[in-house]
């Protein structure tokens, strides 16, 4: 398969300011160390619990993160494959990044916030295509109508304004404006996370058909891993800014092999009455403080399987039968 993007050894630091100059007297390392492949046409789930860093590594790809927050450091190689050429978004200025914006669009987490409620939904979602494509004001009209009956909406709804839609139908809009420019790569952030379940089926069910008619690539960030099994090709299972599992979808779903990613997995809820249950893997401990890592492996201080040595060396990812994983106490069978 053909690799569209590549993330590698990605590393972001969030200062912490205190005392009376507001020095920095802290940092969070959000993302450590992560690194990941995303290949044409693929769907990549990004899960873990919240805080794990999942949103910062999406916003690091669309390189938006220095325009959030002031002071932070991101270090590593984000490269685009384009045209026959590669591009390390992570060493882009604003200015330099606006012409790879139309090819990387994201789909934000909250339809509510996403959206700017001043603006009729013909300006919301017309607003890339003034910015990057020359398109006339008649040509921009008919492209949204075109849009809009795409994600399932119709000509007659550009005109109002977000207030007047469901959260669904706003996220509806959400990723009409996503698909505006024609990107080849779309990082959708909990996309359905702020959904009625009825709802969430019919937005992830669209965005599959999205795909598949756009020939689009997805990193879709979740924490609902029941959405995420639906969706992906491949997951990968974050802790603390680490990868920790990166496999097929199914496999990992089915028979993970990291103890995160079992703790995690067991926590699915299972609405078979009649199916097996397996008791649930409660892990002791809380997460830790990010600005406060553990040294080793991050998950040593809540793992049931932790070794001495555990606490001294960062295990790396190593490939045990079909897919990656950060631990070295994991022989790769998946009944261990």
């Amino acid at each position: 398969m053909e690799k569209i993007l590549e993330v590698r050894d990605l590393r972001v630091r969030f200062p912490v300011f205190g005392g009376v100059l507001l020095r920095k007297i802290a940092e969070v390392k959000a993302v450590d160390g992560l690194s990941f492949d995303l290949f044409k046409g693929e769907t990549l789930g990004l899960v873990g619990e919240s805080g794990c860093g999942k949103s910062t590594v999406g916003r690091a790809i669309v390189n938006i993160l220095h325009a959030m927050s002031y002071g932070v450091e991101i270090s590593g190689e984000i490269l685009y494959h384009h045209a026959g050429k590669s591009v390390n978004l992570a060493s882009l200025s604003r200015s330099q990044m606006r012409p790879y914006r139309s090819a990387i669009q994201m789909i934000f987490q909250d339809p509510y916030s996403s959206l700017n409620p001043r603006m009729t939904v013909s300006q919301i979602v017309g607003e890339p295509l003034k910015i990057h494509a020359d398109y006339s004001a008649s040509e921009r009209r008919d492209k949204v109508v075109w849009l809009l009956e795409k994600v399932g909406l119709t000509g007659e709804h550009a005109a109002r304004y977000p207030h007047e839609f469901s959260g669904g139908q706003r996220q509806r809009i959400g990723i009409a404006r996503a698909l505006s420019t024609n990107p080849e790569i779309v990082i959708a952030d909990e996309p359905v996370s702020a959904l009625d379940v009825s709802i969430q089926a019919q937005v992830v069910n669209l965005m599959q058909d999205l795909q598949e008619e756009f020939n689009l690539s997805y990193i879709f960030i979740a924490h609902d891993l029941s959405v995420v099994r639906h969706i992906s090709d491949r997951i990968a299972v974050m802790y603390l800014g680490n990868i920790v599992e990166l496999g097929p979808g199914e496999s990992v779903y089915k028979h993970p092999l990291h103890p995160y990613s079992q703790a995690l997995l067991s926590a699915v809820p299972r609405p078979d009455p009649l199916a097996t249950h397996e008791e649930r893997i409660r892990l002791v401990g809380d997460v830790p403080n990010p600005i406060r890592k553990p040294s080793g492996c991050s998950f040593h201080t809540r793992c049931p399987i932790a070794r001495p040595s555990c606490s001294e060396e960062d295990p790396a990812l190593e490939m045990k039968g079909d897919r990656a994983v950060a631990c070295p106490w994991t022989d790769g069978n998946a009944d261990s």
